[in-house]
């Protein structure tokens, strides 16, 4: 409770943002950013579970059918942007620190494993197009540094393929048209500009959206500048930080749940121990999302059967019968069948604490906070390939376990889908290491 109320009161002018060396960030929880308006921590995290349940549902929906398109092909006047519209994931649950442009604007942009773009908005807007931002707005007319992208010139970097991207014959403009779920949407063109990094002094090119219009659909929070896709590497075209960096490594460390210091994001380099380690798992139909090679999960020393909805052969093209590494997701889960033995042993391996008779919202396992003590939660081993301590996830007490609105609640909840997902919950605090060049995650417990 303490901790809670620390991060609540937390004034984040004081957010330290210490100087990073070349392909570096520092990154921060979202909450910090949006605590102010919640009455309390527990209605704060209740707005997560909803952004986390939005985007599973996305997930539900897209199945085995790849990324929905909405094709609507019409004369488009100079400026107007596709209208064949790709429908991405909510937005991610962590915030990173950029300086861009010649005049080096300082933007807070939200960081996502299931997102390919980098886009952040830039003046001059469509009139009463763009949102109210918090922090000075990135104006590409004062930047020495921006070019726009000529898709006729260079044609390979405009991604008409992937759908939402239109090279206009108009200006020879990259268009790009991007919705997110929840309804948001971010319209412009592609272009290019220079991100600086303080304790070398260096600078780093990339292409970004330049988004003119975030308001047509519902809006952004002010508190951001826009969003920094990180899915995984691709090697040939990709918009997001690893794919633009030829980043074969991205590490980074998520902050607590009560954090209010800055973590670090980082590319080519990792910080991190690699003790333990998943196998990445290629899937041409979803290249941007990080598949891992999920073996066994025990509670203590419990095993609990995957059932054909895991067991199955994990497919290259499809998201069924394997398991993926979301930083989005709140809450980790599993296949309904799965999650009902998962639960039911742990309902048996917890001694000792009153367990609630009703559910909690989507919680279907929660005992009650008893006042001096501190209740110990039986641990959840997860194993990768096979069974090593090599291969180890250990996951213990407020990784395994939520509180809110004075309960403990199993920190994973089932779904109707054939896939897992280990969301951010799980993640707080490990040093992970994406590493595409051996195919690898790799876990460092409790290294920020």
């Amino acid at each position: 409770m303490d901790a809670r109320e620390r991060f609540m009161s937390f004034d984040t002018t004081n957010l330290l943002d210490p100087p990073r060396p070349s392909y570096t960030f520092s990154i921060y929880n979202r909450a910090l950013f949006e605590k102010s308006k919640f009455k309390d921590y527990d209605s704060l995290l209740e707005s997560k579970l909803a952004r986390s349940q939005a985007r599973a549902n996305h997930f539900a929906s897209i199945g085995a059918n790849g990324t929905q398109t909405r094709p609507h092909e019409s004369k488009r006047e100079k400026g107007e942007v596709p209208k064949t519209t790709r429908v991405h994931l909510v937005e991610g649950e962590y915030v990173a620190t950029f300086t861009i442009g010649s005049e080096e604007t300082k933007s807070y942009l939200l960081i996502d494993t299931g997102s390919d773009l980098v886009w952040w908005q830039c003046k001059p807007c469509r009139p009463n197009k763009c949102y109210t931002q918090n922090n000075p707005m990135y104006d590409s007319t004062k930047s020495r540094t921006y070019r726009q992208l000529d898709c006729i010139v260079e044609t390979s970097s405009c991604h008409v393929e992937s759908g939402g991207y239109q090279c206009s014959v108009f200006g020879n403009e990259c268009l790009y048209d991007y919705k997110y779920v929840e309804g948001s949407m971010t319209k412009g063109w592609i272009a290019e500009d220079v991100i600086t990094f303080y304790l070398d002094l260096s600078r780093v090119r990339i292409l970004f959206g330049c988004g003119i219009d975030q308001t047509s659909g519902s809006h952004f929070n002010g508190e951001y500048s826009g969003i920094a896709g990180i899915g995984r590497r691709v090697l040939k075209g990709g918009y997001s930080l690893p794919s633009q960096l030829e980043a074969d490594i991205m590490a980074m460390c998520l902050p607590g749940t009560y954090s209010t210091k800055a973590s670090t994001i980082s590319f080519h380099r990792t910080p991190f121990n690699k003790t333990t380690s998943a196998a990445l798992l290629p899937n041409s139909g979803f290249p941007n999302f990080y598949f891992v090679n999920l073996y066994k999960i025990f509670i203590n020393d419990k095993e609990i059967p995957f059932f054909p909805s895991l067991s199955r052969n994990f497919g290259n093209y499809d998201m069924t019968g394997g398991c993926i590494v979301d930083t989005g997701t709140v809450m980790s889960r599993f296949p309904t069948d799965v999650h009902t033995v998962f639960r039911d042993t742990f309902r048996k391996e917890v001694r000792g604490i009153p367990m609630m008779e009703v559910p909690l919202g989507a919680f279907d396992t929660c005992y009650i906070e008893q006042p001096g003590v501190v209740p110990t939660f039986p641990v959840v081993k997860m194993y990768f390939g096979y069974e090593s301590p090599d291969n180890l996830l250990l996951l213990q007490q407020l990784r395994v376990v939520v509180h809110i609105r004075g309960l403990f609640c199993l920190a994973f909840l089932p779904w109707e889908q054939n896939i897992a997902i280990v969301g951010n919950h799980q993640l707080q605090g490990i040093g992970l290491t994406f590493d595409t060049g051996t195919d690898t995650l790799s876990f460092d417990l409790d290294a920020c």
